[in-house]
């Protein structure tokens, strides 16, 4: 008898998933997960094609102005702090050749809730725009790079001690939360900062850093 009853359960069950598996809402379940995973790959496509359409502006500049012409730094502030949104770009092969995590400024709050930019001194925020990587110096967080803010946006970074340099609190890979956040310096891992090194030392010409949305 209880043979007979589990016999019977199970081939309604059988039933049952067949019915579902060939109905609409098992397809549309399946579609919306295809949709799904195709959008996961949607930001890091069109971040490709965002620095490729600043390149271009980018060498313009470089040109006119005698900058290094192989190699520019640019900071997407559109994408999360945790993701890498800090991008070595190579000019000439027109691609990404390093990447990392960089913080924004908190704006003199304990934390800021999204993104906030100003150029007034004491403000403790990001600025966008275009600067010119200086020379190198020892700050108080080790080895930094001053920078020279280039549009009206940014143009007192200097007076504002906004620089290029790292800090332990920020992680060396990508993490799921937001990164710590500074006072409008942009600021990178410590092991992010020996590998630009080498491309800021070793350069002839002054680098661009390129801070956008």
């Amino acid at each position: 008898m209880l043979r007979a009853k589990a016999l019977i359960i199970f081939f309604l069950f059988v039933l049952l998933f067949s019915w579902f598996t060939s109905s609409a809402i098992w397809k549309k379940i399946k579609t919306s997960n295809s949709i799904h995973n195709k959008k996961e790959y949607a930001p890091e496509n069109a971040t490709i094609k965002k620095l490729k359409m600043k390149s271009v502006e980018a060498f313009s500049f470089l040109k006119k102005n005698e900058y290094n012409q192989t190699v520019c730094f640019f900071i997407d502030m559109t994408l999360p702090s945790g993701q890498n949104r800090f991008f070595v770009y190579d000019i000439v092969k027109d691609t990404i050749r390093n990447s990392g995590l960089v913080t924004h400024g908190r704006c003199d709050q304990m934390w800021l809730e999204g993104r906030k930019y100003s150029n007034e001194p004491g403000c403790g925020c990001s600025s966008l725009g275009k600067y010119k990587v200086g020379y190198s110096y020892n700050g108080t967080f080790g080895l930094a790079y001053k920078l020279y803010g280039l549009d009206k946006t940014n143009n007192n970074a200097f007076k504002r001690f906004v620089v290029l340099h790292s800090h332990e609190c920020v992680p060396e890979n990508e993490v799921q939360d937001e990164i710590c956040q500074s006072d409008g310096c942009p600021t990178v891992s410590p092991q992010f900062l020996q590998q630009l090194k080498p491309v800021i030392n070793q350069s002839g010409k002054p680098i661009l850093l390129w801070i956008f949305e």
